[in-house]
């Protein structure tokens, strides 16, 4: 049996769904009652509601498992206490493999939710746990949240220089990769950056025009208006500081990695922006 925490998020299912066709067991640990149906549809055996700020939630849902995939709620100000529960949870259940979603670049200061996750594989190289981390980049699933606009009005929007040259990852190659490091020997001990196609967003947009059949552009949104967009949609104080900062941070570095440690873990090359967005378009 294998646990993963923040099972209801899109990573979560991604990876549920990764190891449920391998035949693995899943116990998938939610936030809310109403999602257990959800992740018991795409493979879950088992679902467990629960808080993990909480230690005696964290201690009841890995009781009985082999390994756990953790994965914190995106951009959480409490990233670092939940790793804590999480990790003394796994060794008070005797885990054998404790799998870490953490970030690229997870020393970067300047961008607070990647600092948060070096605190916490800080936590699991002392803990003496058998651990693997995974370091993916940006994933391309993030363009889907503009989906509508770019569809009907041919506007790719983002909240910094279309210029901005941004490495992305396909989030079911992620997924792919976790069912793998959980389920074959040899993992233990390594922190693998996960890594795919690195684009500008003008190039984003082209790509984009081409799948699509029809043209789109690539349009910088100011950060005051971004911000609020953000509050109207209900964003918290701490997630929008922390993602205009990344934004800041994008502006002035891009964001890049290479894609060969993502290469080797799939055996063959990382699926292109270009057959992600087919693979949309099919859908």
């Amino acid at each position: 049996m294998i646990l993963v925490s923040g099972a209801a998020g899109k990573t979560g299912r991604a990876v549920i769904q990764a190891l449920a066709a391998k035949g693995e067991a899943v116990r998938a640990l939610v936030h809310r009652p109403d999602q257990v149906q959800l992740v018991e549809e795409i493979g879950a055996r088992e679902a467990v509601v629960g808080d993990m700020r909480v230690p005696a939630a964290m201690e009841r849902a890995a009781q009985g498992v082999r390994a756990v995939y953790h994965i914190c709620p995106n951009v959480s100000p409490d990233e670092v206490t939940i790793g804590q529960v999480a990790i003394a949870a796994a060794r008070s259940a005797g885990v054998e493999h404790f799998c870490y979603h953490s970030v690229l670049h997870p020393q970067v200061e300047a961008m607070p939710h990647h600092w948060q996750k070096m605190r916490v594989e800080e936590q699991l190289y002392e803990s003496g746990l058998r651990y693997t981390i995974l370091q993916p980049t940006a994933y391309m699933q993030n363009v889907l949240a503009h989906w509508d606009q770019i569809v009907e009005q041919g506007v790719y929007p983002v909240p910094y220089p279309v210029e901005t040259r941004l490495s992305l990852v396909d989030l079911e190659n992620v997924a792919q990769v976790a069912a793998t490091v959980l389920t074959k020997p040899g993992h233990a001990g390594a922190t693998y950056e996960l890594v795919g196609e690195a684009l500008t967003q003008i190039k984003i947009a082209e790509v984009l025009s081409q799948q699509l059949g029809r043209p789109v552009r690539a349009e910088a949104v100011p950060l005051d208006a971004w911000e609020q967009q953000a509050r109207a949609a209900g964003l918290g104080d701490y997630q929008m500081a922390t993602l205009l900062k990344m934004f800041r941070y994008y502006e002035q570095y891009g964001f890049g990695g290479n894609p060969h440690v993502l290469g080797w873990l799939l055996g063959r090359s990382p699926t292109t922006f270009a057959a992600f967005v087919e693979r949309i378009v099919r859908k």
